[in-house]
């Protein structure tokens, strides 16, 4: 019994971690901050151009992922709403 709970109470910690991480990973408006961010430190000459493109790419692949992750989202959500109504 104490092994299944520690089981338990470890795989709801990696649960909430793994929220965390794409909560920073894909989550718009933390990529938005960032890219405003990274663009300030470009234009302020704090990071090199090469720096600042390399960083900008990963950012942008970042947020076209965020965008399908969240259109995935509303998809299901209508799917759903669309099979209680006929349901």
């Amino acid at each position: 019994m104490l092994i299944s709970g520690s089981i338990k109470t470890i795989i709801g910690i990696a649960r909430k971690v793994q929220e965390e991480v794409d909560k920073e990973l894909y989550d718009l408006p933390t990529i938005q901050q960032k890219l405003i961010q990274l663009q300030m430190m470009y234009e302020l000459e704090e990071i090199p151009e090469e720096a600042y493109k390399a960083q900008e790419a990963e950012l942008l692949a970042r947020y076209e992922i965020a965008k399908m992750k969240e259109m995935e989202q509303w998809e299901a959500l209508t799917t759903q709403k669309d099979e209680d109504k006929n349901g």
